[in-house]
């Protein structure tokens, strides 16, 4: 399976979600791709088996990964302070692969029946969920 981890900002939740999935699941390869430098570095260190950074990269590998797992906000324009361009998008909103998007109030985004759960569990809930599409 090859999923795709999009992250921004310093990218510590693309770097946590890695490190999950590296501690939890073989034989799964992971494509890191940051909407800035700074976030693609992150994830790298991470564990990431390739890192890319920009537009074409995510538009690019969200055509080709089987899963693409991030903030919820990478499916929206404009969103993480402008970090994601309306390519970005739509890209990722008409990749064919399966997506996880994680919710995020720092995406102002709100997702109703979502509340007080943490981005620890949020990442707990990814990796299960990955866990149940590789077998």
């Amino acid at each position: 399976m090859n999923i795709l981890v999009i992250d921004g900002m310093g990218g510590g939740i693309g770097r946590a979600i890695i490190e999950k999935v590296r501690a939890n699941l073989g034989g799964v390869g992971i494509t890191a791709v940051g909407t800035n430098a700074i976030a693609t570095a992150a994830m790298i260190k991470a564990g990431a088996d390739v890192g890319a950074t920009g537009e074409n990269a995510v538009v690019y590998n969200a055509a080709r990964a089987d899963c693409i797992v991030g903030v919820i906000g990478i499916a929206f324009a404009n969103s993480m302070y402008g970090e994601v361009s309306p390519k970005m998008s739509e890209a990722v909103s008409q990749s064919h692969a399966h997506k996880i998007l994680i919710p995020s109030d720092k995406c102002n985004i709100t997702v109703s029946g979502v509340s007080g759960v943490s981005l620890t569990a949020h990442i707990d809930e990814v990796v299960a969920k990955l866990r149940q599409m590789s077998h």
